[in-house]
């Protein structure tokens, strides 16, 4: 009976607080480093591949850039499932920088 009346309290207990944070955590660096490397990867194939001179290509990707790293981070926020977020970021990241990897530099 007097351990239910300590349990009791208007507060949450600590297990229940933890893994927010933590995901919580890994969710925001998901979102500002893996967003990043994901905005990036997908600005330099942007710049990559267009069929235009190369200035005019690699301006297009850099102002891209900006929209594609805003959608990201807010996506990652809005996505309930955490798992789903870090494979899409840190996949899209990792297979864009395989795939410009295997591009080499524009001739």
């Amino acid at each position: 009976m007097h351990g239910r009346i300590l349990n009791a309290g208007p507060f949450p207990k600590r297990r229940t607080v933890r893994p927010v944070v933590w995901s919580t955590l890994f969710r925001s660096a998901t979102a500002l480093v893996g967003g990043y490397a994901a905005a990036a990867v997908l600005a330099t194939l942007l710049a990559r591949l267009l069929p235009v001179p190369r200035v005019e290509a690699t301006s297009w990707g850099m102002i891209l850039s900006f929209a594609i790293y805003a959608a990201i981070a807010l996506w990652c926020f809005h996505e309930h499932r955490l798992a789903r977020v870090a494979a899409l970021v840190w996949g899209l990241a990792l297979i864009g920088g395989g795939v410009l990897w295997l591009l080499g530099v524009r001739p």
